[in-house]
Order: C-alpha cells, then sequence, then structure tokens
C-alpha cells in the first residue's frame, strides 16, 4: 500500500459505506476510509459473500445487520478504521476483516463522548503505552498495512514527540487531523502543526481538516491529504477536473446506494447532509428524504425508479430466482 503523494477519503460515520467510497474513487480518491467500526461490534460478525450483491458482508452473528459491506472492486484502497481500546480485541476485529481490505487504522482522535467515555478515540492520545501495545500486537500479528489517526496535542511539541513514539511501531503511515480535540469543526485547522509532524517523520503523512476544493490539495505543504467534509458535500473534489455539480454527484449517489442496496439510514444521513449544505430540509427535497421509509422511496424522489426496477430485476435473475 503507497501512501506517498495520494488523495484520500476521510473515515465518516454513517457516510463512509460503500457506495460514498465507490463514488469518491470514481472521482479520483486513491485511498477510501470506511466509517468506523467499534472493535465490540467486529467481533461478533462472520464474514459472507453476498452473492445477490455481488458484495462481501461482515454480519453480526444471528442477525441480518450488516455491520461492513465491500467488494473486490475497492480491495486495494478500502481503510478499515477500528475503534478500541484494547489491544487483544482490536486484533481480534482486524483478522475478521484484514484478508477483504488494503490496510488497517486505528482511531485515536474522534473527540465524541461516546468514544471517550469507552476509553477509545481521542481518549487514546493520553495513554502512549496504550498506543503502543495496540499498534505492536497488530502489527505484529496482522500482513496488511496497519495506521492510525490522531489529532494535535497542546503543543506542537506533543504532537511530534506522540508522533515519533507511534512511528517506532512500525506503523505504515500516520493520519493527523489539524484540530485540538475541543476544537470544533467550525476552528481553522493548524496546518502549521500538521507540517511539524511531516517533517520530523520518515513514514507518509495524511494531513486532514479544511480541505474544500482540488486547489486546496496544491497548497498543502504536506503530499498526502485527507478529505471529510469537502467531499461529503461535494465527492467531486478528488477530480483533477473540478467540482461537477453537486446535483449531479448526488444523484450518481442514489444510483450507487441502490446498486449496492445501502443502508437506508445510512443513504438519509448522507443525502440530508448534502441537501443540508447547499439548500434546506424544510424544501420539499429535504421533506421527502426524511420521509423516505426505503431505496424504493429514495428512487422514486429522485427519478430513479427504472434504475431501481432494471437493478432488481437483474439481481433476481442473475440469482435464478
Amino acid at each position: 500500500m503507497d501512501y506517498q503523494n495520494k488523495l484520500v477519503l476521510a473515515p465518516m460515520v454513517r457516510v463512509g459505506t460503500l457506495p460514498f467510497r465507490l463514488l469518491a474513487a470514481e472521482y479520483g480518491a486513491d485511498i477510501t476510509y470506511g466509517e468506523e467500526i467499534i472493535d465490540h461490534k467486529m467481533v461478533k460478525c462472520e464474514r459472507k459473500v453476498n452473492e445477490y450483491i455481488g458484495c462481501t458482508d461482515f454480519v453480526e452473528k444471528g442477525t441480518e445487520n450488516v455491520v461492513f459491506r465491500t467488494c473486490y472492486e475497492e480491495r486495494n484502497r478500502v481503510i478499515f478504521q477500528i475503534g478500541t481500546s484494547d489491544a487483544v480485541r482490536a486484533l481480534t476485529a482486524a483478522q475478521i476483516v484484514c484478508k477483504d481490505v488494503a490496510a488497517i487504522d486505528v482511531n485515536m482522535g474522534c473527540p465524541k463522548s461516546f468514544s471517550i467515555s469507552g476509553g477509545m478515540g481521542a481518549a487514546l492520545l493520553n495513554k502512549p503505552e496504550l498506543i503502543h501495545d495496540i499498534l505492536t500486537t497488530l502489527k505484529r500479528n496482522l500482513s496488511c498495512p496497519v495506521t492510525c489517526k490522531i489529532r494535535l496535542l497542546k503543543s506542537s511539541q506533543d504532537t511530534v514527540e506522540l508522533a515519533r513514539r507511534i512511528e517506532k511501531t512500525g506503523v505504515s503511515a500516520l493520519a493527523v487531523h489539524g484540530r485540538k480535540v475541543a476544537d470544533r469543526p467550525r476552528d481553522p485547522a493548524k496546518w502549521s502543526e500538521i507540517a511539524d509532524v511531516v517533517s520530523a517523520l520518515s513514514i507518509p503523512v495524511i494531513a486532514n481538516g479544511d480541505v474544500f476544493d482540488y486547489g486546496d490539495f496544491a497548497r498543502i505543504k504536506a503530499a498526502t491529504v485527507m478529505v471529510a467534509r469537502g467531499a461529503l458535500w461535494n465527492a467531486s473534489v478528488f477530480s483533477p477536473e473540478g467540482k461537477v455539480h453537486w446535483e449531479e454527484v448526488k444523484r450518481e449517489y442514489v444510483r450507487k446506494s441502490i446498486l449496492w442496496d445501502n443502508d437506508i439510514k445510512s443513504t438519509k444521513h448522507t443525502l440530508k447532509e448534502m441537501i443540508m449544505h447547499y439548500s434546506c430540509l424544510e424544501l420539499p427535497e429535504g421533506k421527502g428524504v426524511i420521509k423516505s421509509e426505503n431505496l424504493a422511496d429514495i428512487a422514486k424522489l429522485y427519478g430513479e425508479e427504472r434504475y431501481y426496477q432494471f437493478v432488481n430485476e437483474n439481481r433476481f435473475s442473475s440469482n435464478g430466482s
């Protein structure tokens, strides 16, 4: 897995499912992170080849709940991100999925109370010994690359010190979000502090924060750049030809959600985020998304009934049913 000079889709909860990852890749993303999945959830899963959809599912045992869905097409670029606070449990979760993904990443930057109260995400930033334990355990026992994603610490010196300790575990790359735990998305990302980490390490550093246009990639000193909200609002941010109109991007997302039978909650959440950035949910489109109960409703709302019918009829006939 080569992390140098790449454009990367950031992990985003309820957004980074298979259709959105494929959409970002279509527009030019080289590496696509899935949404963070907690190790407790993943260890309860079993791998199932879904011939009906043409994908590989990791399904919670005893249920039909798909925790992670991937496909052969993204095998060499999809990163599986784990939320964990325990080395052994992280390894158990990673071993279930590692043969179907390009790399395993550990989330060490999520500031949400759910993560921190469970000792995961940004809670790990204050526990360098545990970070070392988790990363070295994964590195020793997995054949795929291992990486992690952190946030800035109180001082640039502290961030660099932690980054150097992480580098010594043998990880293939380190992603750095240019904000501190207490910062909000409206606070500007501190690119100079990411640059300090880049110059201190020999492994690739993936820089994350405030990338909204393709031109931003050239302005950033770090060679590998990760995009979150900029991609959510318009996945064609990765295209060197410039952005496609967001309505077109949104329609392509709807089609991919139908094709890959995406979870309706994930599809609705992603569409609502797109709509809220450019418009508002009080207009007919927003209300239509909120009311939708399944992908058939979404297809009807966006005038994709024929595509929905075509996909489902072809699935039906190709499976000999």
